[in-house]
Formats: C-alpha cells, structure tokens, sequence
C-alpha cells in the first residue's frame, strides 16, 4: 500500500519583521550583511495573544479552502510544535474541536524541531498503512520568536513564525518513500529553553552576555551555532545517502533536495559538501525565515507552484535534539 501527500498549505502571522527594522535595533549590522549572511530578508511573528494553535488553525483552514477538502474525511491530526499552547491537555485536541473534526479523530501533539515534519511523514504514513487512519492531518506550528529575547540579533534575524497544513492519504501527487530518522541527544543542550517546565519551572535569572554582545539566558533561546553547524556537515551527507539507498534509486535519479531552510550559509555549505548541483538545490527563506518544523512544507508548497516538484526529491530536516531525518517523496 502506498501512502501519498495529497495537499500542502500554510499561513505566516500578519506581522512582519524586515531587516530594516532590526537594523533600526541593531544599527552596528546593516540589511545588505543580513540578507547575505543568512538568506533572510523578512520573517513573519506573532502577536503576543497569537499561540501555536491560532496559526495551525489557519493553515488548516486555508488547506481545506484552496484543495477542496472535506473536513470529514480527517480521521487524524499529527501537531508537531515546541511551542504548544499548554503543557496539557495538548494543542492537537484543542485543533479537532476549534476545526470542527469528528470526535472519533485521533489527535496528538509531538515536541519535534527542524526534523518535525519528516517525523510526521513517517508516523503518517504508519497510521495509513496500518490502516488506523485513512486520512492524517498534519500539522506544523510554531512561535521561536516567543523565546527570543529581544536583543539577541544572531537569533531573530533567523528564525521566523508560522505553521503549515499537509493532507497525507492513499493517493495524492507525492508518494512517501522509506525514512531515515536518526537521534542524538548529546547535542541537547546546543539549541535549548532550559526553563519554563517542570526541570527548571521558573525562571532561572542567569542572563550574561557572549563574546559578540548577544545575551545568553537559561530563560530564552540558546542556540550554538558552530556545534549546529558542524552537527549538520557530520551527519546530514551520511543521512542523505542512507536515504537515497534505502529507496534504491542513485544521486543522480534525484532531481531535488528540499533540506529545512536553516540559513543561506548552512544550505551553501552544505551542498557544497554532498557536491549536489544547483539546480537541484531548494532554497525558499527569504521572506519567511527559519520557520522550524515549517521549512520544509513551505518550501515544498513554493516549489509545487513553481513547476518543480517533480521525480525524485530528497527532504531531510535536522537540528534541535539533535534530531534528523530524510525521506524521498516520488512527485507527479
């Protein structure tokens, strides 16, 4: 049995954050090094009273709209976020009520980054082959800006917020293939919120400030970046390949890599490395930003519209945890 991605939609919140306006807040950086250094020009954040479950709400509105679906048919919900509305009851079950889902919809959340919405490919296409759903609604949502302090500038230039909608069934215009999921915590504390749950509940007051004038906090967003960067180089190529001989087909039957859209600088990097050709290499960032769990399905919805999901695409995600994972999608 063969499962499929049947439609992708997203939404991206109406608020937007441009490089001229943290120039304004950073006026040591100019817009032309930020556009060159990350490959983001805008990124879209919420308003203070806009959670994960207001954005998910939208984009699965909006996949029901524009690809014609019928809400009953949806027989599960897969929300993937690190930013869900409660630490219970989880956002999923909030999402079957506010979308109007029948209630013998399963629904579930699971805390996932970057590598998020290969994982929901996976446990999709589990739930259809298994035959315990016929059509999975999965759901990527988050709001990075929420943990960002205000005068982090390496952060906020890179991540942006949104969530995005995808229908997996038993047909549709891209087949799943076999997954490559890979874990390895000891990179947990590299890209990390250390409190605000139950190890550390409150706030733990510790901030100082790095090398280059950033602040770090145990009570926002702490993201090493050259462990990440090195931690992408290592095991990225290696994922990759596993994928491409677990679905026997060779890099040269690819005719895309859709890869999470971390930075311009990481993707360039990178591609440079696996030594894969520019025009099969994906890039769509530029007015959204790093969207976490999002990357991938926006870009795979731009690239669809652009006439370019076609054949063989290799998407792999990879960051937080650290956490990895590839899968080949065989388009029409």
């Amino acid at each position: 049995m063969a499962t499929f991605i049947k439609a992708i939609s997203y939404y991206l919140p109406e608020t937007i954050l441009s490089n001229q306006a943290l120039v304004e807040d950073f006026p040591e950086w100019s817009v032309e090094k930020i556009a060159k250094k990350v490959g983001v020009v805008n990124r879209h954040v919420v308003k203070s009273d806009e959670c994960a479950s207001d954005l998910a709400e939208k984009a699965a509105l909006s996949l029901f709209d524009e690809w014609n679906v019928d809400k009953n048919c949806i027989d599960f919900v897969l929300l993937c976020t690190q930013s869900p509305d409660y630490f219970l009851p989880t956002t999923a079950c909030l999402l079957q009520r506010r979308l109007g889902l029948k209630t013998s919809c399963g629904a579930l959340d699971f805390n996932l980054g970057c590598s998020g919405f290969v994982y929901g490919l996976a446990l999709a296409k589990g739930l259809v082959e298994s035959h315990t759903a016929s059509n999975v609604l999965l759901l990527t949502a988050e709001t990075y800006s929420k943990y960002i302090h205000e005068r982090d500038k390496g952060n906020r230039t890179i991540f942006g917020d949104a969530a995005t909608a995808t229908l997996v069934s038993s047909d549709g215009f891209a087949e799943i293939g076999s997954c490559e999921l890979g874990t390895d915590g000891k990179g947990a504390e590299d890209l990390i919120v250390k409190s605000g749950a139950m190890r550390h509940p409150g706030r733990i007051g510790d901030m100082a400030y790095d090398k280059s004038g950033n602040p770090v906090s145990s009570d926002h967003l702490y993201m090493n970046g050259s462990e990440i960067f090195n931690f992408t180089l290592d095991t990225v190529p290696d994922a990759v390949d596993k994928v491409i001989a677990k679905n026997n087909v060779s890099q040269d039957d690819v005719d895309l890599y859709v890869f999470h859209q971390a930075n311009k600088y990481m993707l360039d990097c990178l591609f440079d490395l696996m030594e894969i050709d520019e025009h099969k290499a994906y890039f769509y960032m530029s007015e959204v930003g790093n969207t976490v769990s999002s990357t991938i399905p926006i870009a795979l919805s731009e690239a669809r519209k652009e006439g370019r999901l076609l054949g063989n695409v290799v998407v792999a995600g990879f960051g937080v945890g650290y956490s990895w994972g590839g899968c080949l999608l065989k388009c029409r």
